[in-house]
């Protein structure tokens, strides 16, 4: 596999391009970010990592009953993390990974597995779904969308950055697609000169292309996000290295991210990771002191699952993600009402 040097290296010196293409040559490029052996876990921890995710896979399993799903469908599952938590909790359950690398070892053998092409690109063969839940975990943030600032008052530039420096400068105007996409979602006319809009129309478009692949079941994004009354004046470009915020700098070394706008998705439900886990029996409540004596190996284990749980609901912390679930009939239509 090509060094991220070779792949930041395959751009010209010093030419700058649009965020979008270079944050996604950087996270799914030949040697893009996402194709790391170690994966994502190695750089960030999820809630559907260790502890933490042996409480949401059994939210997610209660969801799928809930819905009439017999079969889950992760996508951008990173190396089978929550696949490998459900197995464990329902193996009766049919489980699908979906992620741009090969299988991974050490994954249940009763989990399929498809490879994505990357970004809000999706293989052909996951299509036709029935009786199924998606789950689409902290995948939206990392599809790329255009980046663009306010240049002069209601007007947009696309930024461009240097794919090796991460050095930027405003660009070309957007599209006519894009700028329609703001005016519905993220209007800039009262916006200062120097604010910035992340564009969310590919997002919208990856989220279209997902639920169509259902005939009959529910989709569901879990990500950090914003609705249009706390839309971020800067916008929310970010990356990760190792555990640690680092300057996002497009060239293969780290995890490019932009919070999403949930309320442009097609949705039946909307709310937070706190409201939808305690919906589901995620409580944080202590077990009784007293099963410390009687049951001591219980009572560890209840508190493992309470402390998870309260990480999981935290109102200032993950449990302040936006679940967003879509259902579809069989004719993939909408089978649920919008809130």
């Amino acid at each position: 596999m090509p060094s991220t040097i070779e792949h930041a290296t395959a751009y010209r010196a010093g030419v700058k391009v649009a965020w979008r293409q270079a944050w996604h040559d950087a996270l799914y490029g030949e040697a893009g970010f996402y194709r790391r052996g170690e994966g994502p876990a190695g750089h960030f921890t999820t809630s559907t990592h260790g502890a933490l995710g042996v409480v949401f896979a059994g939210a997610i399993a209660h969801l799928a009953d809930r819905e009439g799903a017999t079969h889950v469908v992760d996508i951008g599952c990173g190396r089978g993390e929550l696949l490998t938590h459900l197995h464990e909790a329902r193996p009766d359950l049919a489980l699908t990974g979906v992620d741009v690398v090969s299988r991974p070892n050490g994954i249940p053998d009763a989990v399929a597995w498809l490879r994505s092409p990357g970004g809000g690109s999706l293989p052909p063969g996951l299509d036709g779904l029935t009786d199924v839940l998606v789950v689409a975990h902290e995948w939206l943030d990392v599809v790329p969308c255009t980046v663009a600032e306010v240049v002069a008052p209601g007007q947009l530039a696309v930024v461009v950055a240097d794919p090796t420096t991460g050095e930027e400068e405003p660009g070309e105007v957007p599209t006519d697609q894009e700028i329609a996409w703001c005016a519905q979602h993220w209007p800039v006319d009262d916006l200062p000169v120097g604010a910035r809009v992340e564009v969310g129309s590919t997002r919208d478009a990856a989220w279209s292309d997902l639920v169509s692949r259902v005939r009959r079941g529910a989709v569901l994004a879990v990500d950090y996000g914003h609705l249009r009354a706390d839309r971020p004046t800067h916008g929310t470009l970010a990356a990760y290295r190792a555990g640690a915020f680092v300057a996002p700098v497009p060239d293969g070394s780290c995890d490019l991210t932009a919070h999403v706008a949930v309320d442009s998705l097609d949705h039946d439900e909307l709310r937070t990771q706190r409201d939808a886990l305690r919906a589901l029996g995620v409580k944080a409540a202590l077990p009784e002191h007293e099963s410390a004596r009687t049951d001591p190996a219980g009572y560890v284990a209840a508190l493992a699952r309470s402390s998870a749980a309260a990480v999981l609901t935290a109102p200032n912390g993950l449990g302040a993600f936006h679940w967003v679930l879509r259902r579809c009939d069989p004719a993939g239509t909408r089978a649920g009402t919008a809130d």
